[in-house]
């Protein structure tokens, strides 16, 4: 897995021109492509792949020439594709990029998704919809955080637990409610988060698998040129072009009235509808961070309250 961008020490890793929404309001697919292979190449040394690193290199990474060689495709070809221009290149020679680049999974449907973009997808723009079997059992779930999430990391619905845990989503603007923006633009969250660039590493991640998908988004491009404005470590972390897909995990949180926890999480995509996902934290049996997860559901909707009032406090 590559290794987070240092949030502290680079704050020149801001994206170039091309690299951000322009004024048309969408992210550019060429542009798109092309930085994600400049970057996965640079990432990878000769002896990574079994070359000698003869000679000093002006950049880091494989060269163009070396990446091709290993892909078993032409350098002027591999140098179209890294340009954006993916129109005509066949899945095979896609994976043998990909293998060439040492990609995971994850990385590899990111690479199809930008260089065998689907048609412009209407339905995008349209506001999701929880089905309300789906919000009866949030409800049921009750004890457990648990909520959805959908496209640009907007939370859709929830249950109280999570708002106890995480604060009272209900009380946000629904433009608000979206972990991108609370990452990145709420204090708060570096407080809560014990490990916070590691959350916006997986969030930046996960935002770039979207972008690969919808393009044409404009509500997407507006978030992204959003926080590229008003957060340099949004913009370094962009720039990087990694990818990332939330399935499971842990977590420490450091509560303000339960004080820290260790927490797991579990994520599910929905399988009659693959942009949303059922996320689901649970703590270790017989753990402290179990016993205080039962108190903060015990609480309930008057939990959240006093969640916001106390990180008022502590600002």
């Amino acid at each position: 897995m590559a290794t987070h961008p240092d949030l502290r020490t680079d704050p020149a890793a801001v994206p170039g021109p091309g690299s951000g929404p322009g004024p048309e309001r969408h992210l550019d697919p060429r542009t798109e492509l092309s930085e994600f292979l400049r970057t996965r190449r640079a990432r990878l040394k000769p002896a990574d792949v079994g070359l000698a690193g003869y000679g000093r290199r002006r950049v880091p990474g494989l060269r163009r020439e070396e990446l091709a060689q290993l892909a078993g495709v032409s350098v002027a070809y591999y140098t179209r594709l890294e340009q954006g221009n993916g129109h005509n290149v066949s899945i095979e020679v896609l994976d043998a990029i990909s293998g060439a680049l040492k990609l995971s999974e994850t990385e590899r449907a990111h690479l199809l998704h930008l260089a065998k973009p689907k048609p412009k997808q209407r339905h995008a723009l349209r506001r999701q919809q929880v089905r309300p079997a789906l919000m009866d059992l949030l409800t049921a779930m009750e004890g457990v955080p648990a909520y959805v999430w959908g496209r640009r990391t907007d939370v859709l619905a929830w249950n109280r637990t999570a708002s106890a845990l995480f604060g009272d989503w209900a009380a946000r603007a629904p433009q608000e409610r979206n972990w991108a923006r609370i990452t990145f633009l709420d204090p708060a969250a570096r407080r809560f988060f014990v490990d916070w660039e590691s959350k916006a590493y997986d969030v930046v991640g996960h935002l770039r698998l979207d972008a690969g998908l919808h393009t044409e988004d404009p509500l997407l491009a507006a978030l992204i040129g959003e926080l590229s404005m008003k957060s340099e470590n949004f913009r370094t972390l962009w720039a990087a072009h990694d990818v990332k897909k939330k399935t499971h995990g842990s977590m420490r949180v450091m509560h303000p009235l339960a004080g820290e926890m260790a927490l797991r999480y579990e994520t599910f995509t929905l399988p009659d509808d693959q942009e949303q996902s059922l996320a689901i934290y649970h703590a270790e049996p017989g753990s402290a961070s179990e016993d205080a997860l039962r108190l903060l559901a015990s609480w309930g909707t008057d939990a959240s309250r006093d969640w916001s009032a106390a990180v008022r406090d502590q600002a």
